[in-house]
């Protein structure tokens, strides 16, 4: 159990003194004069920083940006990027933001932003750069694949209401959802796109796309995991004072119906992201594929110390239903997918089948028999949308929900002619 009761404070005095004679030491001998209050700021951010990479300081402009993150709104370019190779990569521009009526695509590589060239900066940097003032321009440098010179694309930044979910139709039967990171409203967006696609398709199987979401609100993450299980725990978390002490359990509403699901991850998808993936993991719902995670299972909780100020300070591990702490380890896949790219390279036009040949057998079935047969597979087996051939993970995903389609009718067939058989053998009895 946690201690409950207040620690006495007890300061060591030998390293006190130590830090006393620091800061004098810098106050008179530092080659420019230094204010206290900037050398006490600093002295903070330090001690939090030693303490592990999740733990911070927050002034003023901090508050603003956490407020960003977890509401979602901010003046930007409405695009989600990540790193590649040392250029910045377009994941996906936000539907009808700046960036996507500019003309930026996923896929493109963004080498230079306005004049500062993305080899310099970190990818925080780079946030940082794409924001800024509602109106105000930004020219980016474009690489992409099939054109071979470089292109400038200026983006005009606008108020960015983010959408962390989005979903389509991939192909009739299956559905796809992306979540970008879990903002305030993630758990119920999450469960609007399942009643809508289950109202609007036969749905047959459904891809849960979490591949680099950094993260984000906790119980927005839950609440992702309750639209797709209806009983059970989802996550706890352990600490050292009762207030990090939480449990989260499903309700009583499945609004998936239990389709069969896929969750796609790599090593972009950090904590909340793996809360989701290893809940749905150990309730055996959905089939995890892609790489390992990320591997951040820490809880940091604000704690003010001002109007302007506070701490982010880690207060809690979380763990999946059956206890796995992923602090550094991360969610493994049930099947594990590397990125690729699918290359369809379809029969040659001179081949030739049994039917091709002259003076050939007709088939012994009823021809009304094999144009059912040959419907039913046709709804199984077809060209896949491009989206699909430029994404190998997600091609593999759609291939096992097709799979599990295949199968699960006959499983339940053969488990309802047993029970049949055992109801009859009781009788007989």
């Amino acid at each position: 159990m946690p201690d409950t009761e207040e620690p006495e404070l007890q300061l060591p005095l030998d390293e006190v003194r130590i830090f006393t004679e620091v800061l004098n030491r810098i106050r008179n001998a530092y080659v420019e004069p230094i204010d206290d209050k900037t050398l006490l700021e600093n002295a903070i951010k330090g001690m939090l920083a030693g303490i592990d990479p999740h733990s911070t300081y927050l002034e003023a402009d901090d508050y603003d940006l956490l407020q960003e993150s977890t509401t979602g709104e901010f003046g930007g370019l409405g695009v989600e990027v990540g790193i590649e190779d040392g250029f910045i990569k377009v994941i996906a521009p936000m539907d009808d933001s700046p960036a996507d009526r500019a003309g930026v695509r996923a896929g493109d590589l963004i080498i230079k932003l306005d004049d500062t060239p993305a080899r310099e900066v970190t990818l925080g940097d780079t946030i940082d750069l794409m924001r800024g003032e509602p109106g105000t321009d930004i020219v980016l440098t474009i690489l992409r694949e099939g054109i071979g010179e470089p292109f400038e694309i200026t983006v005009t930044r606008e108020i960015i209401q983010a959408r962390s979910v989005r979903y389509r139709v991939l192909e009739p039967g299956y559905a796809y959802i992306r979540i970008a990171t879990f903002s305030t409203d993630t758990g119920d967006e999450v469960k609007d796109a399942v009643r809508k696609l289950h109202e609007e398709n036969d749905l047959k199987g459904l891809v849960l796309d979490l591949r680099n979401n950094p993260g984000g609100v906790l119980q927005s993450s839950v609440g992702v995991v309750d639209a797709f299980i209806d009983d059970g725990l989802i996550v706890y978390t352990e600490g050292r004072v009762d207030s990090a002490e939480m449990r989260f359990e499903a309700s009583t509403e499945d609004v998936s119906q239990a389709v069969p699901l896929v969750v796609l991850i790599n090593a972009g998808s950090a904590s909340a992201s793996e809360i989701v993936a290893g809940a749905l993991q150990d309730h055996q719902r959905a089939i995890i594929m892609g790489t390992p995670s990320f591997g951040k299972g820490s809880v940091q909780t604000v704690l003010p110390l001002t109007n302007e100020r506070a701490i982010k300070l880690t207060t809690a591990l979380y763990f999946t239903p059956s206890g796995r702490s992923i602090q550094a380890r991360g969610i493994t896949p049930d099947i594990m997918v590397d990125r690729g790219q699918v290359t369809r390279i379809p029969e040659s036009l001179v081949s030739y089948r049994e039917e091709d040949l002259t003076g050939h057998l007709e088939n012994a079935n009823d021809d009304a028999e094999f144009e059912e047969e040959a419907a039913v597979i046709s709804t199984v087996v077809q060209d896949p949308p491009e989206v699909i051939v430029r994404d190998y993970q997600l091609n593999e995903a759609v291939n096992v929900l097709k799979g599990l389609n295949i199968i699960r009718p006959r499983i339940m067939a053969e488990s309802e002619t047993r029970l049949v058989e055992d109801i009859e053998e009781t009788s007989a009895r």
